[in-house]
């Protein structure tokens, strides 16, 4: 009502403007916010809002500006910018950057005729402001000491700092509308927010919002305070942190990567923190270190920025109220019991960011002030010293909320800015949660400046940027820029050697370029930052991580070769889907090259780009290192679960690990980087969850005790994403033989190692050009009569030939007849028995492999 009284109140004060003696009616309350102000002279306005023959205004809070309707619509470069409106009718604003800055601090209505509605301003505040503001430090930052908290907030009203139980006033730049307060050096170590005055169109008036900062560099508790912190300050280095010396980079393209959730680390021993990496005797810091002597270069951390969903104070941490160990198998008491505690409970995968540039609370053992720092820093260096190279999951594509809610911080700031709109002014919530706009260009600056002082400051090696199809392509690049920016010499980091990657996916408003060219797999080929490809990842597992039915099979599941009983149509059907599978895991070995040439399984000369994979092209890399490979990661089954309901059930526990090993190698020994989850080579389950983001520790924690099982049959997983498909876990679940011990774990976790080992010493895996593949690598036996369930690659002077089958199998390579053969010494000394098993027949040029085995041969 108050929107409406004060519109009313604006539209009488008008009156006189219009001309002597007109009336103007009251127009009804405005529906949403469907006009878009996308910069200093034009609107852009639906077609068919409103009556186009009356006069169309923006009504502010002082009066109105006239619109002037702009024949032909928007120009072509308002188009290219704009692609979602480009069939918009466009209007000239006629105000001055004065008159239009004084506007956009209050609220705003578009009105025609009958018809009123939001406006949406984030084009026009780029326009204005964007210009100087991405010049600005913002955040805290120090001179001789001394402190300056800047924060952009170019429509509030009044910005005021709140100190430490005091307010500080603070000082208006107009040109880029940063508010800014200097203060003296026992400002260190205080807590501080913003009382940021502002009108805010989910209120419906001006509000006075009191927010923590978005460049925080410490907070409180909580994050109910940012804290004032010089990251420079030697305090927060731990000893040796100046002089650190990481493990050597390594090219993206050769990457193997561990990812890890930093509770699911070590919760199993009561840690669940940084410091747990600093524990170099502990079963998991052992393992990591067997991991990087074998060939793994870096550790992908799941989410470790501030987030929104876990108390960080351990008093505040609730726990199950049931004794879960004693509960049987198969039961729902199980997901029940932690269900009850998971909304206060200390775990949460992290995808709800609250301030992105601070290390989460919740894993430090004190989460007020800094601490945090220096224990996040501890953590690296402790990598560091197993000899891996730290990758953190950053996520800028949406944030926890929006709005007037006390979890948004952004939006309560520059409401209707750094959220992405959609066409009636609603949030975009494709991503889950409430969608940022990196295309905006100070959020795009917050994304950068945040990348960059995780590298610089914290000496972070990689990022993975969750859902990255959601930014624009120019935005990843622009991050790219600065990193490589970053010399030893001035910033302590080797910023060109930091490797990006992502999730290319292309969906939601954003989905095929509609607003942006997105940073997506076929739009990224050829930057050197990789995306994820599920490709061969469908293919190894079958199936796709939707289907309602989990036991349709593909290569390393059994299907055609050892169907589990599932209606996936007949044997011949079987065998088709079998073929084009391999298919898509030789595009995937070839590192998804678009452009790589092979005869596929039809007897066709084909590239990668014309193998199918649901209607897009399987192949859509330029060079090793585009595509990333992976048979499994934190967001769907386990790969030993996903095999669980695939396999037959009857599968021996050893047969099971042997299908593991053989599906990790399918991205193992691909052209550029591979990631697997960490404890899969330990046949790591999380007993069938296929979604365990707020499941807690007892379905997510890393068992590195063997004897203590796998994870396997601790209950029915949360009915939230699994209930569909408990008729299907409940009888595998109850099953003793599926709950891996200790001689399947470890076989597995051996057997990896071996062919890490090979991976990373043979350089015919690292090829750095398209070229150089297509003149290395080849599938000598592809075309139909291929072996159903076989893959044989050759590569320089080696033979991969991955047998997925339940039966020993021959393959005959011409081509190799008379040449010297022989086991890759690595698995020929190695710790599975049965690829010793594995021969060549120099004379015939026929190598015979066990079942259900991956062999390495040198050949020719």
């Amino acid at each position: 009502m108050k929107r409406l009284a004060a519109l009313a109140a604006a539209i009488g004060a008008l009156v006189p403007l219009a001309g002597a003696g007109t009336a103007t009616a009251e127009p009804p309350p405005p529906a949403g916010a469907k006009v878009q102000w996308i910069d200093r002279t034009t609107v852009a306005w639906p077609k068919g809002l409103g009556d186009p023959a009356r006069p169309h205004h923006l009504v502010h809070d002082r009066g109105r500006f006239t619109l002037t309707a702009t024949p032909g619509g928007l120009t072509p470069v308002q188009r290219a910018k704009y692609p979602h409106l480009a069939g918009y009718d466009a209007y000239r604003v006629n105000a001055t950057a004065d008159q239009e800055k004084t506007a956009l601090r209050g609220a705003l209505t578009a009105v025609a005729g009958d018809a009123a509605t939001g406006v949406q301003i984030p084009g026009v505040l780029d326009d204005l402001y964007a210009s100087a503001a991405g010049r600005a430090t913002l955040g805290p930052s120090f001179r001789k000491g001394r402190p300056t908290l800047s924060v952009w907030a170019p429509t509030a009203r009044r910005v005021a700092l709140e100190l430490d139980g005091r307010t500080v006033p603070m000082h208006r730049d107009d040109a880029s509308g940063v508010w800014s307060a200097t203060g003296t050096r026992d400002w260190t170590g205080k807590p501080y927010r913003y009382a940021v005055t502002v009108h805010a169109p989910a209120a419906g008036e001006v509000v006075t919002n009191r927010v923590t900062d978005p460049y925080s560099t410490a907070l409180t508790a909580d994050s109910a305070r940012s804290v004032v912190t010089d990251l420079a300050d030697p305090a927060l280095a731990p000893a040796g942190w100046r002089g650190l010396r990481k493990p050597k980079a390594v090219p993206l393209r050769d990457a193997q990567i561990q990812e890890l959730h930093i509770r699911d680390f070590s919760s199993d021993t009561g840690r669940g923190d940084y410091l747990a990496f600093t524990d170099r005797s502990s079963p998991g810091m052992k393992h990591l270190e067997s991991l990087a002597a074998a060939g793994t270069s870096y550790v992908h951390l799941l989410p470790a920025f501030d987030f929104a969903t876990a108390p960080e104070r351990r008093a505040d941490q609730a726990t199950p109220p049931c004794d879960l160990a004693a509960l049987p198998a198969a039961s729902d008491r199980q997901q029940d019991c932690t269900g009850k505690a998971a909304a206060r409970d200390a775990y949460n995968w992290g995808y709800d960011p609250l301030h992105y540039t601070v290390p989460e609370g919740s894993y430090a053992s004190d989460p007020d002030g800094p601490g945090r720092t220096l224990e996040f820093r501890r953590m690296v260096q402790g990598l560091a010293g197993a000899g891996l190279r730290t990758v953190m999951d950053v996520v800028y594509n949406h944030t926890a909320a929006s709005g007037q809610d006390d979890k948004s911080v952004l939006d309560r700031i520059v409401p209707g800015y750094y959220q992405r709109l959609l066409e009636d002014g609603a949030v975009a919530t494709s991503t889950c949660c409430a969608g940022t706009a990196p295309e905006h260009a100070m959020m795009g600056k917050l994304v950068v400046d945040s990348v960059v002082t995780w590298a610089k400051e914290y000496k972070v090696d990689g990022f993975r940027f969750d859902l990255m199809g959601h930014h624009p392509k120019a935005n990843i690049l622009a991050v790219r820029k600065a990193l490589d920016a970053l010399t030893p010499a001035r910033d302590g980091v080797d910023g060109k050697s930091v490797i990006l990657y992502g999730e290319g996916w292309n969906f939601g408003e954003a989905a095929n370029d509609a607003r942006f060219v997105q940073a997506t797999q076929k739009n990224m080929a050829g930057t050197g930052i990789a995306t994820f490809s599920d490709r061969a990842r469908d293919a190894v597992r079958g199936g796709g991580p939707f289907d309602a039915d989990p036991r349709l099979q593909g290569f390393a599941s059994g299907l055609f070769t050892d169907p589990n009983g599932a209606p996936q149509g007949t044997p011949a059907e079987q065998r088709a889907r079998l073929l084009h599978a391999q298919d898509l895991i030789k595009v995937g070995l070839t590192g998804n090259l678009a452009g790589y040439r092979f005869t596929d399984s039809a007897g066709r000369s084909v590239r990668g780009a014309d193998v199918d994979y649901n209607g897009s092209p399987a192949g859509y890399a330029a060079a090793p290192g585009d595509a990333l490979a992976y048979a499994d990661a934190h967001d769907n089954e386990t790969l030993y679960d996903a095999l669980a309901f695939k396999l037959p059930q009857a599968t021996s526990p050893a047969d099971r690990a042997r299908m593991q090993v053989l599906a990790m190698a399918t991205a193992a020994l691909s052209q550029g980087p591979a990631l697997s989850q960490a404890g899969t080579d330990r046949l790591r389950s999380k007993s069938l969850d296929r979604n365990s983001y707020d499941s807690g520790d007892w379905f997510n924690a890393i068992h590195w005790d063997c004897t203590a099982g796998n994870g396997f049959g601790r209950g029915l997983p949360p009915a939230r994403d699994n209930a569909a498909k408990w008729d299907h876990a409940r009888p595998l679940l109850a099953d003793p033989a599926l709950k891996a011990g200790c001689g399947p774990v470890e076989a597995a976790s051996a057997a990896y190692r071996d062919l890490l080992r090979i991976r990373t010493t043979e350089k015919a895996f690292g090829l750095a050009t398209a070229g150089a593949v297509q003149e290395a690598l080849s599938f000598p036996l592809s075309g139909p009569h291929e072996t159903p369930g076989v893959v044989t690659m050759r590569l320089g002077g080696l033979l991969v030939v991955l047998n997925a089958t339940p039966q020993r199998q021959d393959q005959r390579v011409a081509a190799l007849a008379g040449r010297p053969c022989a086991l890759h010494p690595v698995q020929a000394a190695g710790a599975d028995e049965a690829v010793k098993a594995a021969a060549c027949a120099p004379a015939t040029g026929t190598f015979t492999v066990p079942a259900r085995t991956v062999a390495v041969f040198r050949a020719g």
